[in-house]
């Protein structure tokens, strides 16, 4: 379905965009940990909700 050139295009692609993803978030670290200190909490609140949502339909469907 895909001929080599586009599969070799898709991995080197895929292989750099993780790198720059990767370095660009070293670099604003430090601007993660002031600005986004409480968030984890916010991230267990929703998969919290979302379990709940996912329980409620199995038990009551």
């Amino acid at each position: 379905m895909f001929t080599t050139g586009q599969w070799t295009f898709g991995i080197l692609f895929a292989i750099a965009f993780i790198v720059i993803i990767f370095f660009a978030y070293r670099r604003d670290l430090k601007l993660h940990r002031r600005y986004y200190k409480g968030s984890v909490w916010v991230l267990i609140a929703f998969i919290a909700f979302i379990a709940m949502i996912a329980t409620i339909k199995f038990v009551f469907v």
